[in-house]
Order: C-alpha cells, then structure tokens, then sequence
C-alpha cells in the first residue's frame, strides 16, 4: 500500500499524554488508539489510503514533517495543541505545502478560556473539527478520503 495516497496527521505539544492528561477534558483515549484507527480507516477505505502519524512536543520537529512529509500527502490533518493559538510557523509551513487541511480538536476550544478561542491556523484550514473527541480525526479523515477520490462537496 506504499504508493496509495497519504494522509499526514500531527499531533502537537501533549497529545503524548492523551489518555491520562485530564480525561474529565480530554477523554480517556491514547494517542496510539486514535492512530491505529486512523490507520484502520485508512486501509479500508477505497482506495486504501495510507495514514502517517507523528507527534511531537517541539514546534520546529512539527515544521519538519509538514515540509518532509505534508508535502507529498492529498491532505494534512492536525491537532496543533498549544500550537493552534501562536504558531504562526506552523501555520505558515502549511500554508506552503499547499494541501488541504483539516484542524481537529478533542475539546471545543471555543467553549474554554478566552486565549483557546483564536486559532492561527483556521484561516488557512478547509475545516475545523473540535469537541467531538476522538470522532474528529475520524470525520477529518473521512472528509480527506473522500476529497481526494473527488466525492467531497466544498460548497459551504
């Protein structure tokens, strides 16, 4: 399945922690749950797609893979964490790639402190997912997968 189209996920700053980090918030989902799904969804679909997933805490490490990998994807989901309300580089490397992206959170960041409410990488997003948990890289997923095989409608 190597040469099937790809689908980047990233995860941002603490998204290793899922599972134990305020599940009253969070839910009590590992990271590597969610990817293995990810994964699963991926290799079921049709056509297969493959999905690569990386996390880091560093901002610059993030960057990398968008530049590295995002490049040669047909879309790149991301849940930049603590990234989403200042990164203006990350938001810039996406931007440069020139894929679609689609921003998930697990929270609803604009149910929480006023300093969640802004996100710097929705203006450059197709989408935004957030407080549907875990579901929301599944939706985001979905919707990649079937905009690339032409089937996704993008009329607002």
């Amino acid at each position: 399945m190597s040469d099937g189209p790809l689908v980047l996920v990233l995860h941002g700053p603490n998204l290793n922690l899922l599972g134990t980090r305020e599940p009253h918030i969070y839910g009590v989902i590992t990271l590597a749950e969610i990817d293995a799904t990810l994964r699963q969804i991926g290799a079921n679909s049709r056509p297969p797609v493959r999905v690569e997933t990386f996390q880091s805490n560093h901002e610059g490490v993030l960057i990398d893979a968008v530049h590295t990998t995002g490049a040669g994807a047909c879309g790149i989901i991301v849940n930049p964490g603590g990234l989403t309300h200042y990164s203006v580089a990350l938001r810039d490397a996406l931007a440069a790639v020139g894929r679609p992206v689609v921003e998930v959170h697990l929270s609803n960041i604009h149910a929480r402190e006023e300093f969640r409410h802004r996100s710097v990488i929705a203006p450059i997003a197709v989408g935004q997912i957030v407080g549907l948990g875990a579901h929301g890289y599944r939706l985001a997923l979905r919707y990649l997968i079937d905009r690339h095989a032409g089937g996704a409608d993008d009329t607002p």
